[in-house]
């Protein structure tokens, strides 16, 4: 027979939910860029990210009114230098003295510079002379820091696109391009050195655009698909983001940079564009951005990152109404210039669930051998525990929820739902054989105690119940839900 453990379990993961929310995410960071004219201004902003969970903020230049707005806020921020200012910062010591005086200085500590980015994405530019330049820019602007007594505090980086990567499929094949080796070389020595973050752009977005086939799109959006296997790590990537990261982890390992950490300077998906774009809708862009923040908040991390969150700055915080291009490059802001929500990702303070929409964490490792299908082999006769003194099952708090099945689900769809959650790294040993809650041996109990496990440890995002609208949630007890699909028998009194 079952024990209690069963209905405790799904008790305790809803407690570790509501550990998960009651800590910061310093994780998550924005991007305020300003090829615009219909901003809020300067002040509104601070205020409006104050209202969000949002830690840390990246601007492309370093506009005094934003960085003054933001003193005292605690909210991080990144400064950027131009990619027209790399060269007199590169052959002129005093024009990177005389930057740091003017752009950091007047407002450090009070504004919480974090982070100085040289440029951005200038190694895929083309611009030989460019690439040359931007170490030489980061050593000065260093030497400055250095100079002001803050090379330990502010850090000093450089941007670079996804392009930077000659390999990147399978993950662990990420290789960056050889034409270039010794440029990288020398900026990944200077990260190494000084320890500041390699920062790259990864766009699933971009990846989608070029293979727009339906199970690219689940894959890309972190929504049930059928994994894509690299059998270099045999790993089973169950979304493009951590396929993008890991290929970058695996290219600074190759080159021997395994400890320099990665932080995701851009990433983000379009609400609207043109006719002709593949890709760009409200739903897709609220699925993209609203599952990636519950893959940050989940702490599953990458397969060959597991455990943390890498620090991502999605893109963007407002429409730049006056960036050229197809309609798509004016459609990215997560807030309108009203600072009203475009669509609701769950950012804002006290409201950290993100609104339905489908979500994947990814596997810290590769996956854990699924949960037995619906005719598995004779298990042996589990243990009969020791009968404990009754323990008193915890109530849930009023906002407590669960995951179970709807009625008239098929076997087949319930094996689907159940190979797909034990594939994301939730512990399924309980229902494996021998497990606590292993009988009664059906494919529905498993599925079940699968799915409810995989929405608890997905920091109840209601979208990591969703099962292709083969889900529901409810508030009732968790000892009723068990007991409705015939996950646990009651003991006998």
């Amino acid at each position: 027979m079952t024990t209690i453990r069963c209905a405790l379990a799904l008790v305790f993961a809803s407690f570790l939910h509501s550990l998960l929310l009651a800590k910061s995410e310093p994780f998550i960071g924005i991007n305020y860029g300003q090829v615009a004219d219909n901003l809020p201004p300067p002040s509104a902003t601070a205020k409006l990210l104050q209202s969000t969970s949002i830690e840390k903020i990246r601007l492309y230049g370093a506009d005094p009114a934003i960085i003054k707005a933001l003193a005292n806020t605690g909210i991080g921020i990144v400064i950027g230098t131009a990619n027209g200012d790399v060269p007199a910062l590169a052959a002129d010591p005093n024009f990177a003295g005389n930057w740091i005086n003017s752009n950091v200085l007047p407002y450090y500590p009070a504004s919480k510079i974090i982070l100085i980015t040289v440029g951005n994405e200038v190694m895929t530019s083309g611009d030989q002379n460019l690439m040359t330049q931007i170490l030489p820019a980061m050593q000065n602007l260093q030497n400055a820091l250095n100079g002001a007594s803050l090379g330990g505090k502010i850090k000093v980086s450089t941007v670079h696109s996804m392009a930077v990567l000659k390999q990147s499929e399978p993950p662990s094949s990420g290789s960056f391009d050889p034409s270039f080796a010794d440029l990288m070389k020398g900026l990944l020595e200077f990260n190494k050195d000084t320890g500041s973050p390699f920062a790259i752009n990864p766009y699933p977005y971009f990846a989608y655009r070029s293979d727009p086939r339906p199970d690219t799109l689940a894959f890309c959006l972190f929504q049930p698909n059928s994994g894509r296997f690299d059998s270099g790590t045999n790993i089973k990537y169950m979304n493009m983001f951590d396929a993008q990261v890991d290929a970058v982890r695996a290219a600074l390992n190759s080159m021997g940079f395994p400890d320099i950490e990665i932080v995701v300077a851009e990433t983000g998906w379009p609400y609207k564009g043109d006719s002709n774009e593949v890709g760009p809708s409200i739903e897709n862009a609220k699925a993209y951005n609203g599952n990636l923040i519950s893959h940050l908040r989940s702490m599953v991390g990458t397969p060959l990152m597991p455990g943390k969150s890498v620090d991502t700055y999605l893109f963007a915080l407002y429409d730049e109404d006056l960036k050229p291009g197809p309609g798509s490059e004016r459609a990215f802001g997560l807030f309108k210039p009203d600072l009203t929500m475009t669509y609701d990702v769950g950012l804002s303070k006290g409201t950290q669930s993100t609104p339905s929409v489908p979500i994947t964490p990814a596997a810290p490792k590769a996956p854990a051998t699924p949960a037995a299908s619906k005719t598995p082999a004779t298990p042996a006769t589990p243990k009969t525990p020791a009968t404990p003194a009754a323990p008193k099952t915890p109530s849930p708090s009023n906002n407590g929820t669960w995951c179970v099945p709807k009625s008239g689900v098929s076997d087949a769809q319930f094996q689907a739902n159940l190979d797909y959650a034990c594939g994301q790294g939730i512990d399924c040993g309980p229902i494996q054989s021998g497990g606590d809650c292993f009988e009664p041996n059906t494919v529905a109990s498993h599925a079940a105690y699968a799915m409810n496990l995989f929405y608890q440890n997905s920091a109840r995002n209601p979208g990591a119940c969703d099962f292709l609208q083969t889900a529901t949630l409810t508030s009732k007890n968790p000892k009723a839900i068990i007991l409705a699909f015939t996950l646990l028998e009651a003991p006998e009194e």
